[in-house]
């Protein structure tokens, strides 16, 4: 054959074109594997992280939470239990289950709860430029609290990446409660805030970031409310009783999709 020919050129590129690709094809599904289980363990050092476990070994980070979670269940929007996620297996929902749930009629949310009386709730919405997310980790009140972790994809470094990498924006979640009525939570300007003890400033210069965070916050906390209202620790519910002789229902509030189609 004419290695000069048109002919030539096209059926050697053709050749290699369908080289490469299988060779790309075989490498994906070979290294599918290990890149799900890298994922499954980040997952979870953030579930960790807001459960106060923070800085755990990589290679400790799946044992770690085996030894120090006491169930993974799923829950619908009237707070029951509707299924289990398997704790030997590490089981968790990672962001693509969670975006599923936003639009899911039937939700099954998951809530994980550790030994030391922490409960870990996830969260997800729409950022500036692409998905955020967070676990927010509770009292046995589930109402305070203790820890957050957060997380996104497209964010901009220094500015609204700030939400994950900026340990003042986490601490300032520290002891702030979840509130009631419509604003369960938000993350404002310090003048636009119109909640103080469920809320925190937003950060200079990712205004839109954090506010998409606050609606994202807010939205998965009316999710949960239900199931925070039937699973408060018992003495902490006859302590509010004891305090003020009642105890007010719970408000349902509508949750709003914040998550871009």
């Amino acid at each position: 054959m004419n290695t000069n020919s048109n002919t030539y050129t096209v059926i050697y590129s053709i050749i290699l074109v369908v080289v490469v690709a299988a060779v790309l094809a075989f490498a994906a599904m070979f290294l599918k594997p290990t890149q799900d289980a890298n994922v499954k363990k980040d997952t979870i050092g953030q579930i960790l992280t807001a459960g106060t476990f923070a800085n755990v070994a990589d290679a400790d980070i799946l044992e770690t939470y085996k030894a120090e979670i006491e169930s993974a269940i799923l829950v619908n929007l009237e707070g029951e239990k509707v299924g289990e996620l398997d704790i030997e297996d590490c089981e968790v929902y990672g962001t693509a289950d969670l975006k599923k749930q936003i639009a899911a009629e039937q939700k099954q949310l998951p809530v994980y709860i550790f030994k030391n009386g922490i409960t870990v709730v996830p969260c997800y919405g729409a950022g500036l430029w692409g998905p955020i997310w967070g676990y927010v980790g509770l009292e046995k009140d589930l109402k305070t609290i203790k820890a957050v972790r957060f997380g996104h994809k497209g964010e901009t470094p220094g500015l609204g990446a700030k939400i994950s990498d900026e340990p003042s924006f986490s601490e300032a979640f520290v002891a702030k409660t979840i509130g009631e009525g419509e604003i369960l939570f938000e993350v404002a300007k310090p003048a636009n805030r119109q909640t103080e003890n469920n809320g925190v400033d937003a950060i200079s210069g990712a205004t839109i970031t954090s506010q998409a965070l606050g609606k994202t916050l807010n939205m998965w906390f009316g999710f949960y409310q239900n199931y925070f209202a039937k699973n408060a620790s018992v003495e902490v519910v006859d302590a509010l009783i004891n305090a003020t002789g009642e105890l007010e229902p719970v408000t349902e509030v509508e949750p709003v999709n914040t998550v871009e189609e």
